[in-house]
């Protein structure tokens, strides 16, 4: 089975969700091909990908480009070119949006697959009709942003790619819920399968957290408004006036750095805080062991693949209550979930975590972590995934 996975690019740093699937499937024997942006070109061993056109330059450069990429296809691909452009136009695109659409899809269209599965829902956005056209099902996942925030900027943006899909794949049931708020035909199939982890990587045996009274908090995430780092830093502000003593190391990299540094200093934090920048995940396990408390305050969230690993590390996760988060930790159980943009609130939790005896925190990280290697392992996640396919 040939699956084609459309995405902006080859997956990075932050997106082991998609390096980890991907390996999965094609240990199970399907071909899978990647296509993505043609900007930054980025291999991805053992998988074959495609980068999409790139036209810039000045306006004569660019009618000379689209004019080579429209004949190109049309000679790889003639009827399929023409199907696509046919279908275009019956679905209420003019010619000249139809062809701006063939450019867009020219690097897709000459290939024959039996799935295209958009990666994010704002990768099917221009690209509603190539599955048709191509004789290929179409699969779209709803991970976060593109669910959750990119609608709120451009209303209606997926009715068109609503009418084209043949199955959803959700990584939480909140995410499907928004879903179906933005129109979601009912009537499309939908699986539900969330990311999973290496979880025997970052196992460990914990005999008690707090050594000499010192709380070690850890955050991974991008450096980027929706995963409430100043939220996170208010709550810690009032800790520290309460003369609770902790260190924070924040391990990501991103473009809200400067302000957050900025944010640190203004909240009197500059002792307390560590940022780390990008680590390595083979570094990551080592990190987790480190700390005590890890912290995911989030404002949007999908469901988040660090969380995961903290809880596998044994670590006491308190998160916010975005989206997938409450799914990923359950309240009281395997870590605490908090109202989000609350710092009062976080705070009170954090200082009522810290005051629990030691065997209730090690009954929380044991129970979190067998959670995880039960219910989030990459083969549980690779069934799900040939599954999903096959049906």
């Amino acid at each position: 089975m040939r699956i084609g996975i459309v995405l902006s690019n080859t997956p990075g740093y932050s997106e082991t969700f998609f390096t980890k699937k991907i390996r999965g499937l094609n240990a199970s024997g399907y071909h899978v091909v990647l296509f993505v942006a043609g900007g930054r070109r980025r291999n991805f061993p053992g998988t074959r990908v495609i980068y999409g056109p790139t036209v810039s330059g000045g306006i004569l450069h660019k009618i000379l480009i689209s004019l080579r990429l429209v004949f190109r296809v049309i000679i790889c691909a003639p009827i399929t070119s023409m199907r696509f452009l046919k279908l275009e136009i019956e679905s209420g695109s003019s010619w000249k949006d139809s062809f701006r659409k063939l450019i867009i899809n020219s690097h897709i269209l000459p290939f024959r697959l039996d799935w295209l599965h958009f990666g994010f829902a704002t990768m099917g956005v221009d690209r509603e009709i190539v599955g048709k056209a191509i004789g290929a099902k179409v699969a779209v996942s709803f991970r976060g942003y593109d669910v959750s925030v990119y609608p709120l900027k451009h209303p209606g943006c997926y009715k068109k790619l609503w009418q084209y899909i043949d199955r959803v794949h959700t990584i939480s049931d909140d995410l499907l819920q928004e879903a179906y708020f933005y129109k979601l035909p009912q009537r499309v199939p939908v699986t539900k399968i969330t990311p999973a982890i290496d979880a025997p990587c970052f196992l460990i045996k914990r005999a008690g957290f707090f050594n000499e009274g010192q709380i070690s908090i850890l955050t991974v995430a991008r450096l980027h408004w929706k995963k409430g780092l100043e939220y996170t830093m208010e709550a810690l502000a009032l800790l520290k006036k309460e003369g609770i003593n902790f260190s924070y190391t924040i391990a990501g990299e991103g473009n809200d750095k400067e302000r957050l540094i900025f944010a640190a200093y203004q909240l009197g934090l500059n002792d307390n805080i560590t940022f780390a920048e990008k680590v390595d995940h083979a570094d990551m396990p080592g990190l987790m062991w480190k700390n005590d408390v890890y912290i995911q305050y989030s404002i949007q969230e999908g469901f988040c693949n660090s969380v995961l690993e903290a809880q596998a590390a044994g670590m006491l996760c308190i998160v916010s209550d975005a989206e997938g988060l409450s799914e990923n930790v359950l309240d009281e159980s395997t870590g605490w979930v908090v109202p989000k943009r609350n710092p009062s609130q976080l705070a009170s939790k954090i200082k009522e975590v810290i005051t629990y005896p030691q065997e209730r925190l090690l009954y929380v990280s044991k129970s979190a972590s067998k959670r995880v290697a039960d219910e989030f392992n990459l083969e549980k996640q690779r069934r799900e995934f040939v599954k999903f396919y096959s049906e």
